[in-house]
């Protein structure tokens, strides 16, 4: 009768692992064809900026062992043609979590972005710049953020996803299905201006590296793509992403009203 106990148990456990398995991953869809920022962005014209590049199509964050890992996916395949030997080249992403009170709604430098109340706990800089420049430039730029900002000792590309995966214990413990989370898509940008956080700027009008659609002032948010809505990749998420990147601007090219940015939860 060993065999039949022992064949009764695999049979629970197999129809236990799955929902184990789910309660340990939070997952996110955003609609395709959304890498538009407000509604206005276009890419650089130069043609290491292939279309979807900035499409973030979706976002799972799962628990491994003692590790949580983050994977984003893009709309187009992953190229690296700046040879950055990791996967990717022309990407950069931001996961913001709130795994407790929510302390931030100031944004790193360049995003030129908040978020609403309560905003966020830590984030995960997804960068193809090696993990020593990141934290560099988080050093010089980011101020009193920059003990909340989590930099992974790897970050790779594969197919159409990013991923990275840092210690449950940065985050402060607990499960990603209790978590909430906000992602923005930036470009890579090796000669950021002035402050920036290694992010690629929007300007009025797109260049061979410069994204378009935006202003040559520094009001308007460096991001193509956010989660928004729901987050399961219903059509009306584009016209809630366009309102939460809405901006206006002073005669003098400063910030009347600021990008403002929802944490969703899963």
């Amino acid at each position: 009768m060993k065999w039949k106990t022992g064949l009764a148990v695999a049979a629970a456990m197999a129809a236990i692992l799955p929902g184990m398995a789910a309660a340990q991953t939070a997952s996110f869809r955003d609609p395709a064809g959304d890498d538009k920022g407000p509604g206005t962005y276009t890419y650089p014209t130069d043609m290491a900026y292939k279309p979807g590049s900035f499409d973030l199509t979706g976002l799972d964050v799962s628990l491994i062992g003692e590790k949580v890992e983050f994977a984003a996916t893009m709309r187009s395949t992953l190229e690296d043609p700046w040879r950055m030997g990791v996967g990717f080249s022309v990407q950069m992403l931001m996961v913001f979590v709130r795994t407790g009170t929510g302390r931030h709604v100031d944004a790193p430098p360049g995003l030129n972005v908040k978020f609403a109340a309560p905003g966020w706990d830590k984030v995960i800089i997804l960068s193809p710049q090696t993990p020593a420049r990141v934290r560099a430039e988080v050093a010089a730029k980011a101020g009193l953020l920059a003990s909340d900002i989590i930099v992974p000792e790897r970050t790779k590309g594969a197919g159409n996803r990013i991923s990275a995966a840092v210690p449950r214990a940065a985050l402060g413990g607990g499960s990603p299905r209790d978590w909430s989370y906000q992602v923005v898509v930036l470009g890579n940008e090796g000669f950021p201006s002035g402050r920036d956080l290694l992010t690629r700027r929007v300007n009025e009008y797109n260049g061979q590296h410069r994204f378009g659609g935006g202003t040559d002032s520094d009001c308007d948010p460096n991001v193509m793509d956010i989660l928004a809505g729901l987050a399961v990749g219903g059509s009306s998420e584009v016209a809630a992403q366009r309102a939460a990147l809405s901006y206006e601007c002073e005669v003098d090219g400063s910030t009347l009203k600021m990008a403002t940015l929802p944490m969703l939860r899963p």
